[in-house]
């Protein structure tokens, strides 16, 4: 039997509705905001996601699944390397949206000299090979929106606002968010804040993990984020960034915050918090729910340099993401059903002799936008009854042979069992101001 990968899942149901009503959700409140809907493709050049997410992370490093076309395997397994293939061959699937986003943004010149920022958002599948487990999969599902060219800290605070926002409409309680922030600082002043950190680490190699010594060399603030707990407590002592950012990243940061405090935002500083990408810098933010155990539900954060590194003008970027899977799960947890109800529909129940006339009736209510099912399985007048209420119709329409001479249907009201004749004339116009 076939069978989906391990780490995959089919969204149909409630599961998808819920997809959906993210997806709707996002599309109203972000669109509000001045975001228009962008996709990138599933698929981009490895170099796309190296640039910015950097090489020290587990995500290019562990997580990335990487595409071949079947012409090039045989080679590749021959030579037991890809260093001969040329970068457009080289290719990965997409393990985060803001990448691909920037790499659009660069390609298509969304931010012109002098032009106003561009404002996109996007609800697409990612990909990471990780080990599945709960709120974590191999494909799963984010929402997030990237605001390209705007560098005032008003930029960051409404970034954060509006993530709040989205929590609050898909039904968290504001109470029970977690909203944590800190500064990474910039090119200005995170070298020496590297250079410091890297230090640490290899004073106190002895009792670090083998990832976090080669995080030393690579990027050494990832050890901050690393899933080792000693390595993690050993990190709380290592030097702070809030203890060495320059005045103009100080001065950001604390503007930030204002904004946020005039707003009504509450938020936790955490001067650890460095988030799994490289391309950050400046602003970072991230949000749990209190009680969920699934971990952050989304988070972001400013990436002034990254436009530069996919090929680029100086531009800066701030932006967020948040998982589907992770929101579910938490809503789960809280009681609160983010897929809502099953939607009802009318039915049209008819006797043998007259599935012409369903099928006409089937087709007026349709085509009046109502959802409309009926029998494609020759059943019983009783039977058709039964397969009404296990769809949740709301209403049935009943096609006999005496209404059909009479030009009329009989519309029954599913929950009071009232019913009444309509003209067929009127039938849709009839069962609409009865839902």
């Amino acid at each position: 039997m076939a069978q989906r990968v391990l780490g995959t899942e089919d969204l149909f149901g409630g599961y998808m509705r819920a997809w959906q009503h993210m997806t709707d959700v996002a599309r109203e409140l972000f669109g509000a905001y001045g975001f228009d809907a962008i996709e990138t493709p599933a698929i981009e050049q490895v170099d796309t996601f190296v640039h910015g997410i950097g090489e020290s992370t587990d995500v290019v490093r562990k997580e990335m699944f990487r595409v071949f076309s079947g012409s090039l395997l045989p080679e590749m397994l021959e030579r037991g390397t890809e260093s001969h293939l040329k970068a457009r061959q080289r290719m990965a699937m997409r393990p985060e949206g803001t990448a691909g986003v920037v790499r659009a943004a660069v390609e298509h010149n969304f931010v012109p000299q002098g032009g106003a920022p561009a404002k996109l958002w996007y609800a697409e599948a990612m990909f990471r090979g990780e080990r599945p487990k709960k709120g974590r999969l191999r494909q799963f599902h984010q929402v997030g929106l990237e605001w390209i060219g705007a560098s005032d800290p008003a930029a960051d605070a409404e970034c954060i606002i509006v993530l709040m926002e989205y929590f609050k409409r898909l039904g968290f309680d504001p109470d029970k968010l977690h909203l944590v922030i800190n500064s990474m600082g910039d090119a200005a002043c995170r070298p020496a804040y590297r250079e410091a950190v890297r230090q640490f680490i290899l004073d106190h190699a002895d009792e670090m993990c083998e990832d976090c010594i080669e995080r030393a060399e690579l990027n050494p603030l990832r050890a901050f984020d690393c899933k080792n707990d000693h390595c993690r407590e050993v990190m709380e002592a290592a030097p702070k960034v809030s203890d060495a950012l320059c005045d103009d990243c100080r001065a950001h940061y604390a503007q930030v915050k204002r904004y946020l405090d005039e707003a009504g935002i509450s938020y936790t500083e955490d001067p650890t918090l460095v988030r799994g990408l490289d391309y950050y810098t400046r602003t970072v933010f991230e949000v749990e729910v209190e009680g969920a155990g699934v971990g952050a539900i989304g988070g972001g954060g400013r990436y002034d340099g990254l436009m530069e590194l996919e090929g680029g003008k100086p531009t800066p970027g701030i932006g967020f993401a948040v998982g589907f899977e992770r929101i579910y799960l938490a809503l789960q947890s809280l009681g609160v059903d983010l897929a809502g109800e099953e939607p009802g529909c009318v039915y049209v129940a008819c006797m043998p002799d007259q599935r012409q006339a369903a099928f006409s009736a089937t087709l007026a209510l349709r085509q009046a936008g109502l959802r409309t099912e009926a029998d494609y399985q020759g059943r019983s007048l009783k039977a058709q009854f039964k397969q009404a209420n296990r769809l949740g119709a709301r209403i049935c329409v009943v096609l006999g042979s005496d209404e059909v001479a009479a030009g009329v249907a009989t519309v029954r009201d599913m929950e009071t069992h009232d019913q009444v004749q309509v003209p067929l004339s009127e039938l849709a116009e009839q069962v609409a101001s009865r839902l």
